[in-house]
């Protein structure tokens, strides 16, 4: 077992026990634990169906959220969960994640980030790791709209990106419902995974990356040609060829950068998980093949008392597929869950439930 501490903004300091991870004995290789996490058939017949609900995070644009609500939500915490790069509301991690957390009491919003999901047609503008006020509107309209008074945010990926950027943005003016935050295999210096990317031994995962962004981007111009239909035409998208190339031509002009450097450079959450201010917990696998662990090395995260990194030996990129079956066998989806819970136990022992 691993002990991990979160001191808590001057609170009493609270340990949370988290079991250690043992990987499958097939999928020790971390190609294999990635590639059958992501193809593996899953079923989550204790997951109630959702709630279909739009945020309009800005003019024009909306996105689109799954929700699974306890009978009487205020009285439960919420956990909203963001997916990674192509991922939506149904992948199998958010998915399983929601299910855990369900039945352990939570309330549950599966957030689609826009153009995610089937939804290209709520916004205009396409999707990128800077947005992080879309998943903050989203919280903040919980709060406001719906009184919920205990909020996770957890992020996998360029999902975790997000989060820990919006934390760190928020600081210590982070709204009191807004518990804590957890990402998986953060993508948080976003110019070292698109290197990473490039390297030989990943190449199954730039091509797969690459071959969904354009299909995106042929769906975008299909809906908004006046606004896309250059950056498809004339053979511009079947150039492409890596994920920067794709942010040099297509996500940095389209969303207001200078190019795919000045995009990494801005949208990276490690410039502000130094400011982060509530207990938050960062995973990683030192084996993931595309999200660099020397990252994690930095003395932004090393040296924030709120953020406790745990980096296993195995687990590839956001799989941790365990030897354990059952409830245990995607290992990360319930230490996601208990760290949550334990936030939400000690916030609620604490005097009048303040961080």
């Amino acid at each position: 077992m691993l002990d991990v501490l979160f001191p808590a903004n001057g609170r009493q300091a609270s340990i949370y026990t988290m079991k250690e991870f043992e990987p499958h004995p097939l999928l020790r290789n971390a190609h294999l634990m990635t590639i059958a996490s992501t193809f593996l058939r899953r079923k989550f017949p204790r997951l109630p169906a959702a709630e279909v609900r739009l945020f309009g995070v800005e003019p024009n644009t909306q996105t689109r959220a799954d929700c699974h609500w306890q009978k009487a939500p205020r009285e439960h915490p919420t956990l909203v969960l963001v997916h990674g790069l192509e991922g939506s509301s149904e992948s199998g991690y958010i998915l399983g994640t929601a299910e855990k957390a369900y039945l352990a009491g939570f309330n549950v919003v599966r957030l689609n980030q826009r153009n995610c999901g089937g939804t290209e047609h709520l916004t205009p503008h396409l999707y990128h790791s800077g947005r992080s006020d879309d998943v903050r509107f989203v919280i903040e309209e919980l709060i406001a709209r719906d009184k919920l008074p205990e909020i996770f945010a957890t992020g996998f990926s360029m999902g975790g990106n997000l989060v820990l950027k919006m934390a760190g943005e928020y600081g210590a003016a982070a709204p009191a419902e807004l518990r804590g935050f957890a990402a998986v295999a953060p993508s948080f210096v976003l110019a070292a995974c698109a290197d990473a990317l490039e390297e030989r031994r990943n190449f199954i995962y730039q091509r797969y990356f690459v071959r969904k962004l354009k299909a995106r981007m042929r769906r975008k111009a299909e809906l908004f040609p006046e606004r896309y239909s250059a950056k498809v035409g004339n053979g511009a998208l079947r150039a492409i060829g890596s994920v920067r190339e794709f942010d040099e031509l297509i996500t940095a002009p389209c969303s207001g950068f200078a190019g795919a450097e000045d995009y990494y450079a801005r949208a990276s959450a490690i410039n502000v998980v130094s400011a982060i201010a509530r207990p938050t917990l960062i995973v990683t696998a030192k084996d993931d093949p595309f999200v660099p662990y020397a990252t994690f090395e930095r003395r932004e995260v090393r040296e924030n008392a709120n953020v406790r990194l745990v980096a296993t030996q195995y687990g590839g990129h956001c799989a941790y597929i365990a030897r354990e079956a059952g409830d245990e066998r995607f290992w990360c989806e319930r230490r996601i869950v208990e760290f949550c819970a334990e936030q939400s136990r000690i916030a609620r022992a604490s005097p009048a439930g303040c961080p």
